[in-house]
């Protein structure tokens, strides 16, 4: 550690320690992971300007932990790049799976466990349609009985390990859906329950799955140095193993966290990222059949990632050609896709100076997403509205304003 970096650790845990709080308490009062700052104070890693400032701000610091960061990142960092953290640095504390004693448990057996993969399984083509708020409930209640199915009862170390990567794979649909539902506290202690369970059962695919979940919330709720941080862990910790399926995926989500990270070198780095998952998903060889969560990833999926990607980075030109193919063929059942991507077509139209036809989509966006019981849609139609404010003297988009002023 560099003796900036010592400085920065030791006054931040003094200053913690003079207020009577703990680094898990501090976590949480600035909606920070905990393991994340732990890593931070501890010199593993350095701190970002967002969250020297929030620690200032906890601390009443009245800009020296500010100065402090500032000195550590313009110069007196190590020279050697930080090690990258694992994705056991992003696990609960405790065992919440652990086996409890119970008198009279029965034989779990593999019949039981396949009747669990359809399920679970089900519940992912449920949410292809359906949204979150629809979904809560039904997934809440499988992960609690699955757990329970779990500990509770006896079953061969083959069956256990068999239930602990079920465990894991509903974890990752039902924070998906608790995070589409904008529960999004709830949502990552469910994935950090999953990458408990993936990591026990030595998966290290569904590890990388869940770690990417978590990542991609992170990237979105603000927390974006944490996301980019855990997506890059995911991708590291999964290896070159992993189906190209796998590969891909967690390729496109490291390029979504740089670009929801902002500056040109995340940018370049992203556009970086897109490549990798695009060749990943090329050189799959793998004669195996892939883990079925990763049914939907294709080379459309990785196109409409592009997009993303593309709109985030105000490059219209490369964005709407893109959106257009994705939406020309999409399942209009997928009726929460439909909303999020015309929402970064009509994102992309403004920013190519078409205002009055970013106008008409942005109102398929609001009419869609009025039957959908989901709050990324209902974000993403404040985002739109908020981009097309700029051009309130278009009639089109006036009229549209005005419409939807409560939104």
């Amino acid at each position: 550690m560099s003796s900036a970096g010592g400085e920065f650790g030791r006054a931040v845990r003094a200053a913690l320690k003079d207020q009577r709080l703990s680094i898990r308490a501090a976590s949480r009062a600035m909606s920070y992971d905990h393991a994340f700052l732990s890593r931070v104070l501890a010199g593993k890693q350095l701190p970002s300007p967002e969250l020297a400032e929030s620690l200032d701000r906890l601390l009443n610091a009245q800009g020296s932990i500010v100065e402090l960061a500032a000195r550590l990142l313009d110069g007196d960092a190590p020279s050697a790049t930080p090690p990258l953290p694992t994705l056991a640095d992003f696990l609960p504390e405790g065992d919440p799976l652990s086996l409890p004693t119970v008198r009279s448990p029965r034989r779990v057996g593999v019949g039981e466990v396949r009747d669990l993969q359809q399920r679970v399984h089900g519940l992912r083509l449920a949410d292809d349609v359906l949204a979150g708020g629809d979904l809560i409930g039904p997934a809440l209640r499988e992960l609690r009985k699955t757990v329970r199915l779990y500990r509770e009862n006896t079953h061969t170390g083959e069956v256990g390990r068999a239930l602990l990567i079920q465990i894991g794979e509903l974890a990752q649909i039902a924070g998906w859906i608790a995070s589409d539902a904008g529960r999004h506290e709830e949502a990552e202690r469910i994935y950090r329950l999953g990458l408990s369970a993936a990591r026990q059962a030595e998966d290290h695919t569904l590890a990388g799955n869940l770690a990417g979940s978590l990542a991609y919330q992170m990237s979105n709720t603000g927390r974006t140095d944490e996301g980019l941080t855990l997506a890059q862990a995911a991708l590291h910790d999964t290896g070159d193993d992993a189906p190209g399926k796998a590969r891909a995926l967690y390729w496109d989500r490291v390029a979504w966290a740089h670009t929801q990270a902002g500056g040109t070198e995340n940018s370049q780095a992203a556009m970086r990222a897109l490549g990798e998952a695009s060749a990943a998903l090329a050189d799959d060889t793998d004669t195996d059949e892939p883990p079925a969560y990763l049914y939907w990833v294709d080379a459309g999926e990785l196109q409409v990632m592009e997009s993303r990607v593309y709109t985030e980075l105000r490059r219209p030109l490369r964005a709407v050609p893109l959106l257009r193919d994705v939406l020309g063929g999409y399942d209009a059942t997928h009726t929460r896709e439909m909303a999020l991507y015309l929402s970064w077509l009509a994102i992309a139209l403004a920013d190519a100076n078409e205002p009055e036809e970013a106008a008409s989509v942005a109102e398929r966006v609001i009419r869609i997403a009025a039957d959908v019981a989901s709050e990324r849609t209902a974000e993403r139609v404040r985002v739109v509205l908020a981009r097309l404010r700029e051009y309130a003297d278009v009639p089109e988009v006036a009229t549209l304003l005005a419409d939807n002023a409560a939104a």
